[in-house]
């Protein structure tokens, strides 16, 4: 009755009284090693025509497997259990529980359980991940920010509150190994899979929603700098070849746009356009603050042309990193010039 007992126990998640079953039935396969019942089950009937096969109403009734067997096949499916356990929404309480089992039943080294928490644990983030809409990508980005601010910081404190990175582990050459590099190592790669997520979704573009984009990925690397890994400089580069792809985009446009105004427009309708716009107020410029001069409404295309490249700069102020300098001023040169033409 043991491996019946141990399976139901395992099957409805008695695994204090599993691991005691499985206890004993090692002290037996200790000491009665040399009782078929206990160690293995019946050997398989020979095939049809060997010397030694028996037809089979000769052969005798199907005996049970051997108790030591079929517990095994109950702790195989108790391990199983449990490390689909750490693929759930798994509280700190409930992964010690799991991890302490795992450690009695003495199937993994201390290295090789760091390596299967965690790779539990990522599988469970991934589906989380995975569950995001990708339509929009300010959408996807935002849910994936806070997805793993969260989640992969609880991650990284029940992984600190379970293991000890204090002494290092001794594999079978005798060569010190470093525990805390698989958690570093893992860490790593989760903040290079989130860059490479945040710059495809740049590029698929968000809109003029990029500070607020900073700010909540400048705050998300911030409360890692609590377990070691802050990433907000590598944020830097990111934003700032989206914002000034955007400035250019936007400077084009409007040099596009003067082009296409100059085809249309000639000086003989410069008189009616400086006679309709004498009339027009002029609104007292504020102290402190420019205001292009009023003059260029008698030239419309220069007006468009520069409300354009004030539409890019106000864009651009909204997250204007200071490397930009250089590229924004070769930038605005190069549509000045254009326009010159």
């Amino acid at each position: 009755e043991i491996p019946q007992l141990m399976d139901t126990c395992v099957r409805n998640g008695y695994y204090e009284e599993a691991l005691e079953l499985a206890a004993y039935v090692r002290r037996l396969e200790r000491k009665h090693s040399s009782i078929p019942v206990i160690q293995v089950g019946p050997a398989p009937p020979l095939p049809r025509g060997h010397p030694g096969a028996r037809p089979p109403w000769l052969r005798p009734l199907s005996l049970p497997q051997g108790i030591v067997d079929e517990v095994r096949q109950s702790a195989q499916l108790m391990l199983n259990q449990l490390i689909q356990q750490l693929r759930t929404n798994v509280q700190l309480p409930a992964c010690l529980r799991v991890i302490g089992y795992l450690r009695r039943m003495d199937v993994f080294t201390e290295a090789e359980l760091r390596i299967k928490f965690l790779q539990a644990r990522d599988a469970w983030l991934r589906s989380i991940q995975a569950s995001i809409p990708d339509d929009d990508p300010y959408f996807h980005i935002t849910k994936t920010i806070e997805a793993c601010r969260v989640h992969l910081f609880d991650i990284v404190t029940q992984y600190r509150a379970i293991f000890s990175d204090e002494e290092p582990l001794l594999p079978p050459e005798g060569q010190a190994l470093n525990e805390g590099a698989i958690f570093h190592g893992w860490v790593l790669q989760k903040v290079s899979e989130f860059l490479r997520t945040l710059e495809r979704d740049l590029r698929r573009g968000v809109g003029g929603r990029l500070d607020s984009l900073l700010g909540q990925c400048m705050y998300f690397g911030l409360s890692f700098s609590r377990v070691g890994a802050d990433f907000r400089g590598q944020l830097a580069p990111l934003f700032q070849r989206v914002a000034a792809a955007a400035f250019g985009k936007a400077v084009e446009e409007a040099v596009e746009k003067f082009r296409e105004e100059m085809n249309s427009y000639t000086l003989i309708s410069a008189p009616a356009v400086l006679g309709g716009g004498a009339g027009v107020p002029v609104p007292a410029a504020q102290p402190g603050t420019l205001q292009p001069p009023m003059v260029l409404l008698d030239f419309p295309p220069l007006a468009c042309f520069l409300n354009g490249l004030l539409v890019a700069f106000n864009d651009l102020r909204l997250c204007c990193p200071v490397a930009l300098a250089q590229d924004v001023t070769a930038c605005l040169e190069d549509a000045l010039g254009e326009v010159r033409r």
